[in-house]
């Protein structure tokens, strides 16, 4: 069964008085696509959120979804409503931060997200320096290459290796981050192994969730796919994977030096790079515990320029933080 009214009509239904509630519940389905998934994500009950919906479609006099074995699927009218909890919860989101970003304080919380490589050993440290001068911060640190959507408050911070920033988003870019090949040091100590010959040697690459990555073409372009037996999702499983002997690999710089068993087996390939950006929203940029987290980061970060670009090679831990 499809919903027969027009769009428009269920803006104006009855005497009904719309709240946040009601659209977060159809928002949640609809993004969900089923209400067990959807009650978690919002940490209701299943049959609490069934009734829920069930006296949201009554009022209105319309179906939102179609319940089908796949799941459910919003009719016009279900997608009209959750593309109105989208607009509603953006403006919610900016509101709320311009009115707590208060200068003066830099308590509360803040939620940064980057890559498991970045993260690691790299910026760490930087993170924690910062949570030393700000003792009534509380930092969350969400892992992944999947790019958060900072517009809905999924995060207030992104470092992000990209050469193509999201236009919406507010940062600067602080390096160049150079990728040189590496393989276990026990193997390559002393060994000055010709280019052409390495790329006929066994490889670990990326898989397809970061093939826009410039190393990922680079090496379907030079190692015959034979030679490919070990693909990572991630940098730094791929580092994991060289280091364990898997094969040899491209790498940032910037990671796969401070691997102690790692070293590197090329000189900075020129064509494999990417950029180190810091973003942030613009609704909360001048939010004081984000600026000043931003600031932190960025001359943190260019007092290492030479090392992200593959100028300076260092062993052991490349962040020394202020005590």
């Amino acid at each position: 069964m499809t919903d027969t009214k027009h769009p428009k009509d269920i803006m104006n239904a009855s005497h009904h008085t719309w709240s946040w509630d009601d659209l977060r519940i159809v928002k949640a389905i609809g993004h969900n696509g089923s209400l067990v998934a959807a009650a978690a994500a919002l940490d209701l009950n299943h049959s609490t959120l069934t009734r829920r919906l069930t006296a949201v479609e009554q009022t209105l006099g319309t179906v939102l979804f179609d319940r089908r074995r796949s799941g459910y699927v919003p009719t016009s009218a279900g997608s009209e409503l959750i593309a109105l909890a989208e607009r509603v919860e953006t403006d919610i989101l900016g509101v709320t931060r311009r009115i707590s970003g208060h200068p003066r304080s830099h308590m509360g919380d803040l939620r940064i997200t980057t890559s498991d490589a970045l993260l690691l050993d790299f910026l760490t440290p930087i993170i924690a320096d910062f949570q030393r001068r700000n003792a009534g911060l509380r930092i969350e640190t969400i892992v992944g290459n999947k790019s958060l959507n900072l517009a809905r408050g999924e995060s207030d911070i992104a470092f992000r290796a990209t050469l193509a920033p999201p236009e919406n988003l507010f940062g600067r870019k602080l390096a160049t981050i150079a990728w040189a090949m590496y393989g276990r040091r026990i193997d390559y100590v002393g060994a000055s192994p010709a280019t052409e010959e390495l790329y006929r040697r066994r490889w670990v690459s990326y898989g397809k969730g970061l093939a826009g990555l410039k190393a990922f073409d680079f090496v379907n372009r030079r190692v015959p796919a034979e030679n490919i037996i070990h693909r990572s999702d991630s940098v730094a499983g791929a580092a994991s994977a060289i280091a364990a002997g898997v094969g040899i690999g491209f790498l940032p710089c910037m990671h796969g030096d401070l691997v102690s068993n790692l070293i590197r087996i090329s000189p900075v390939e020129p064509e494999v790079y990417d950029e180190l950006w810091v973003l942030t929203h613009p609704d909360i940029r001048k939010s004081g515990r984000v600026h000043a987290f931003m600031k932190h980061c960025a001359e943190a970060i260019m007092r290492y320029r030479d090392f992200i670009e593959g100028r300076e090679l260092r062993m052991g831990r490349a962040i020394e933080t202020s005590r």
